[in-house]
């Protein structure tokens, strides 16, 4: 079990790496990043939410764009959820985005407007935990926080030898330990670049993959590179089979070529997002289309089915295609989006390559088991 450092062995231990690795910054780190020019708190915030789960080349684009609509934090709390989900539609997690905008809104509230410059603040607002509090200290305020974000945690397992899935909690106690000790030897005014080094060193130089030690500034110190382990290092999460799960949505046109779209619910996948109607089976999907739909699914189109991989399982929707004559029923949560308004909505990235994708080709008139489920009811 791995222990937190002695007393004794806390000044070596953090003098070392950071009297190596800052040098190394100042040369070879990554200091043109939309968000460090300038680096104010919203930037630094708004980076940091992206880049969670996300490597910067993709991050770079999303942030430069949702920031030329939401310039302020203010901007941001007063956008609508569709506005915003717009702008991240693509990026991924959308949890992220959902409490980026609720975190907005409890900063006007609460705090003026601004972003707190208090640990304890910034970690009760909503997606904000301690490494990204941490994170917006150190590099807005230059305040001495110490971070533990993926990228940290791979440097300091290899640096220190450290065993055992850095994601159990028993782990993640010895790393923050480690990272504390390592932050209180970091010169006044240099916690911004303390912190981008740390993370530039373990995306470019200490990778999860082939990491190049040779060039490594903390080569000579690494118990990973001393031991020949920098390959075992950090221990990997248990493996697990990804469950496989399939669903069935419509591509419903109406005479006009809009398409309808439902806005999804406050939880589950694709949370607040707007896609395509959709159920867990044919059947469930042609009583939710009687309801609410005027028309008919026969000589429905089937198109390729769609696989989407999430966190926690893959997905195989099979989607049917048809135009039909229109709703039964007013519902908000239901809307018919003309082609071209497609992109002011949030969309999950599969459905909104799939409806501009354009057309698409019939599936042969042998594949006929969707259509038979959907057509026949239960019959217990």
């Amino acid at each position: 079990m791995p222990r937190p450092p002695a007393a004794s062995e806390t000044p070596a231990i953090g003098d070392a790496f950071v009297r190596r690795l800052l040098p190394w910054f100042d040369r070879n780190g990554r200091h043109d990043l939309p968000w460090q020019h300038p680096r104010t708190p919203y930037r630094v915030w708004l980076s940091e939410i992206m880049l969670q789960q996300t490597q910067v080349a993709t991050v770079i684009p999303y942030f430069l764009k949702f920031l030329s609509v939401f310039p302020s934090l203010p901007a941001l709390a007063a956008a609508s959820n569709d506005a915003v989900m717009a702008q991240w539609a693509g990026l991924g997690y959308y949890a992220r985005a959902r409490n980026l905008h609720a975190a907005a809104q409890q900063c006007v509230a609460l705090h003026g407007g601004e972003l707190p410059r208090d640990i304890d603040a910034l970690h009760a607002l909503p997606g904000v935990g301690r490494s990204t509090a941490g994170a917006i200290l150190s590099q807005a305020w230059n305040d001495r926080f110490a971070i533990l974000d993926g990228n940290v945690k791979r440097v300091l397992t290899r640096y220190h030898g450290i065993e055992g899935f850095p994601g159990l909690p028993a782990v993640e106690k010895v790393l923050w330990a480690l990272a504390q000790v390592h932050v209180e030897h970091v010169p006044a005014g240099r916690l911004a670049d303390y912190t981008q080094a740390q993370m530039d060193l373990g995306a470019t130089v200490c990778t999860r993959n082939r990491p190049a030690c040779v060039i490594c500034p903390l080569q000579e110190d690494c118990v990973a590179r001393r031991e020949g382990r920098s390959g075992q290092l950090p221990t990997p999460k248990p493996g697990k089979v990804l469950p496989e799960r399939e669903a069935v949505a419509l591509l419903l046109r109406d005479a006009q070529g809009r398409v309808l779209l439902q806005k999804r619910p406050d939880t589950g996948i694709w949370a607040q997002l707007w896609t395509l109607p959709q159920a867990e089976s044919g059947s469930a999907l042609q009583d939710w289309f009687d309801a609410h739909v005027l028309g008919s699914l026969d000589d429905a189109e089937e198109l390729p089915v769609l696989q989407h991989t999430f966190s926690h399982y893959r997905l195989h929707l099979q989607i049917l295609s048809r135009r039909v004559d229109g709703l039964r029923s007013d519902d908000p949560g239901l809307r018919w989006v003309p082609v071209q308004e497609l992109p002011s909505l949030g969309l999950p990235a599969p459905i909104r390559r799939l409806l501009e994708s354009g057309s698409v080709p019939r599936v042969p008139a042998t594949r006929r088991k969707l259509r038979a489920a959907m057509t026949s009811k239960n019959t217990e």
